[in-house]
């Protein structure tokens, strides 16, 4: 037995000492606590411009931003999902008339309506979309509800309206989501095909628009939401990135959620929601390293313009954009809350 205590003694010093270590700080992305909840938002991306922008409309538009962020922080702040604020969000969002998204949406070539939305959950990356839809009033619910009732991940046109329609969602005429700006518009992209000259103006407001928010709760779950009306004059049922999974949303809990905004082919073709999870997930960047590298860098050097919202599990929010400028703004516990319109 003699030679065991020479073992039992360096045993018991290894954890006497051990015992009166300091305790070493933590490093990385988790050296901080994450936040009870976090809330990050934009209402779409362009040629956003101090000059361009009235008193009254910016009021407005701010309006409409703190309405939106009231309405899911206060889901999370009493313990509910990320999902359900997202939904509550988004749905304020779309039932205004100061972004392209439900109400305000913007019409195609034929004077239509035409909507597009994705959601997506991060604890099990269970994802739904609608597009083309031209009745539902708030097409984030439908894009949930194809996830949370149906096998699918994206329906489209009377197929979506009609699975819409089964699960109680409330379908409005073409009237309700007519405003006189979007139409306007048309009416300038129509006159457009006729003038070349002014195609480069035209393009802002046909390419960008878009509403979107991710959401982080008080169980470190994320999930995020896009809404939109697509491009002004669009034709042959064109679909953007925005019900497209990996290209205009995505949420995983090990990584962040994303939501996008801009030029919907060119976030398709480089998959800019996913590539921002993909770069944290396998390449160990941080989430504004990777949200920046795909911004200002893939894009532009592909010519892609726009701009997309990310949070991750840790309550970081990253909010890049490589336009003049990008609604945004964000909401977290503590009382901490900033909205923005331009570059800073």
């Amino acid at each position: 037995m003699r030679p065991l205590l020479p073992l039992l003694l360096l045993l018991t010093l290894c954890t006497c000492d051990r015992a009166q270590m300091p305790d070493t700080p933590p490093t990385g992305p988790d050296a901080e606590a994450p936040p009870a909840y976090a809330l990050v938002i934009h209402g779409g991306a362009g040629t956003i411009l101090p000059e361009n922008m009235t008193d009254e409309r910016a009021a407005a538009i701010r309006a409409a931003m703190n309405a939106a962020l009231d309405a899911g922080e206060s889901i999370l702040k009493n313990g509910g999902t990320a999902a359900d604020a997202v939904e509550a969000t988004i749905w304020v969002m779309e039932d205004s008339e100061h972004f392209n998204a439900g109400h305000g949406a913007v019409f195609n070539h034929d004077g239509e309506n035409e909507m597009d939305a994705s959601f997506m959950t991060g604890h099990d990356q269970q994802a739904g979309a609608v597009g083309g839809v031209k009745y539902v009033k708030n097409p984030i619910s439908a894009a949930r509800a194809v996830l949370e009732e149906s096998e699918h991940v994206l329906l489209t046109g009377a197929g979506a309206e009609a699975f819409s329609a089964r699960q109680g969602l409330r379908a409005m005429d073409p009237e309700y989501f007519y405003t006189e700006s979007r139409w306007n518009s048309l009416q300038r992209a129509l006159e457009g095909e006729k003038v070349e000259q002014e195609k480069e103006a035209l393009d802002v407001d046909k390419k960008h628009g878009t509403v979107g928010c991710v959401a982080l709760d008080k169980n470190g779950n994320i999930a995020a939401g896009t809404s939109t009306g697509g491009m002004t004059n669009k034709r042959y049922n064109r679909l953007g990135d925005s019900p497209i999974i990996g290209a205009g949303t995505y949420a995983d809990n090990a990584t962040c959620g994303v939501s996008c905004t801009g030029w919907g082919e060119y976030f398709i073709r480089y998959a800019v929601a996913y590539d921002v999870h993909a770069r944290m997930a396998y390449g160990g960047a941080s989430l504004r390293e990777a949200s920046d590298a795909v911004i200002h860098g893939t894009l532009v050097e592909k010519g892609g313009t726009g701009g997309l919202i990310a949070l991750d599990r840790m309550g970081n929010v990253a909010m890049p954009f490589n336009t003049p400028g990008m609604y945004r703004g964000y909401a977290k516990a503590g009382g901490e809350r900033e909205i923005k319109f331009y570059k800073e």
